[in-house]
């Protein structure tokens, strides 16, 4: 059955298969969520683990000429990801605690980066080339499972508040040591000098890159003032971003802190979270599918295939110690960190832990490495981090979990949940005192209580919008 719908594609016209391919995917994608939703994982699991079932290690559902052929989808899936990141970089913000988190970002990053490039180059013998790649990669973490896990634990504190600007962090830390390290890469494939312009080259192409993408910031506050309706709003601001995607694409380099530095300036330009979460209503097909086609590029048989194998050490032994290490390096650098800036205990012995999570950019990354590097490397490249993103999500959310348990961000304590102080609760009964308690508990809830979350909102308040008008058009049109 799955072979014969295999050959049918690969029969039929390009836009049938292209459309059967994709509802597929996003099926898949769909009800492969049903059961990982089940065993509490992250979304993105349930995504790689649909393109898997899909592609040639399994079901072989869809053609080889499909897969290649979605490879814009990677900048796309990226450009929204980026650009959602700077919605956290308010300038207030940063100015009060921006030094210390910036100290503690750098070294998690760079620890766990440090440590990969020991293993593969030094330890294993691996290529430079491949090494360093990876070496990069290693420093970026995904921040959904932490943050998933922070909401639904209601956690707050000094642990969280620093953790979620650390993870703001991270990926621009991530994406500046992929951007020298694919050039490094590339000067030792083809016989040139590794020297210092090596590094100082991208990182100056990405500073241009950043300053057009706060250009196009600019550009779509512009373009969107506060009379724009909200579907229109929609479609500018998907517009801008595809064309700052096209853009990049034509220069050969990453969107993503271009997007990022988009979505920076836009948010300090307007203070419009409103934009931010109609896009993240929008996306999740486009990142459903760009999940998907991850799994589907991943190569089982590469992690036991002798073949495969870089320098005589297998992929496999390569993903289970890139695994281990990557988990040491994030630990130590963020514990070395938060003690270089004097942070409390509680902060610098678990933050570590619930920076283990690595999906979304290190996927991408990989995924445009791949491409960039070609060849067996890259092929090697996308299987390692595939795999091991696997890995992560699985233990990720149960760490992130630890982390906040261990740190005392939250508890299951209603003394703690709603402390009153002493001097109040003299005199009181014990029913007074719960119903004090439940009284500070009921006050921490926003006032109004709705079915939809903030980005459902805004997606049925562009509905609702286009409904009005249309109706106002129908009844002209009657009138007439």
């Amino acid at each position: 059955m799955t072979a014969s719908i295999s050959t049918l594609l690969e029969n039929a016209s390009p836009s049938t298969a292209i459309i059967v391919s994709a509802a597929l995917m996003l099926t898949a994608g769909f009800f492969m969520t049903r059961l990982t939703q089940m065993a509490k994982l992250p979304n993105v699991t349930g995504y790689i683990l649909a393109g898997i079932l899909l592609g040639p290690n399994c079901f072989q559902m869809v053609p080889r000429t499909i897969i290649d052929g979605m490879g814009f989808l990677a900048d796309i899936a990226l450009a929204f990801i980026a650009f959602g990141t700077g919605e956290f970089f308010k300038l207030d913000t940063l100015k009060k605690n921006g030094p210390k988190v910036l100290i503690i970002t750098v070294a998690e990053a760079l620890a766990a980066s440090v440590l990969v490039f020991i293993l593969t180059f030094w330890v294993l013998g691996l290529p430079l080339p491949f090494s360093v790649v990876l070496a990069a990669l290693a420093s970026a973490t995904a921040p959904a499972s932490t943050m998933m896990t922070i909401r639904q634990t209601g956690s707050r504190g000094d642990f969280v508040d620093t953790l979620l600007q650390v993870v703001a962090l991270d990926d621009v830390v991530g994406l500046i040591a992929y951007s020298a390290a694919i050039s490094v890469a590339l000067a030792s494939m083809t016989g040139g000098a590794v020297n210092v312009m090596s590094i100082v080259k991208p990182l100056m192409i990405n500073l241009g890159i950043m300053a057009l993408g706060g250009i196009f910031g600019v550009l779509l506050k512009l373009l969107l003032p506060e009379r724009r309706t909200t579907d229109n709003r929609l479609i500018v601001s998907i517009a801008v971003l595809f064309a700052f995607c096209g853009v990049c694409t034509a220069l050969d380099v990453s969107p993503l802190l271009g997007c990022m530095s988009m979505g920076t300036v836009y948010m300090n330009m307007s203070d419009d979270d409103r934009l931010f979460k109609q896009l993240n209503y929008f996306s999740p097909p486009i990142l459903l599918l760009f999940f998907v086609r991850s799994g589907l590029n991943f190569r089982l048989e590469m992690l036991t295939d002798t073949g495969s194998a870089i320098n005589g050490v297998p992929l496999l032994v390569i993903g289970v110690l890139y695994f281990i290490v990557r988990i040491a390096g994030k630990y130590a650098g963020a514990w070395l960190g938060c003690f270089a800036v004097g942070k409390d205990r509680l902060v610098r012995d678990h933050l570590g832990l619930a920076l283990v999570p690595q999906a979304g950019v290190a996927i991408g990354l990989a995924a445009l490495g791949a491409r960039t590097l070609g060849g067996q490397t890259g092929i090697a490249l996308e299987t390692i981090i595939l795999a091991s993103s696997v890995l992560y999500e699985l233990i990720g959310p149960a760490c992130a979990k630890l982390s906040l348990y261990l740190s005392h961000s939250y508890s299951r304590d209603l003394e703690e949940a709603a402390p009153i102080d002493e001097s109040e609760s003299k005199g009181k009964s014990e029913v007074e005192l719960l119903i004090e308690r439940i009284n500070i508990i009921q006050s921490e809830i926003p006032a109004h209580s709705v079915s939809e979350n903030e980005d459902e909102q805004a997606f049925t308040e562009a509905a609702e919008q286009f409904s009005s008008r249309f109706n106002r058009w129908q009844s002209r049109g009657r009138r007439r």
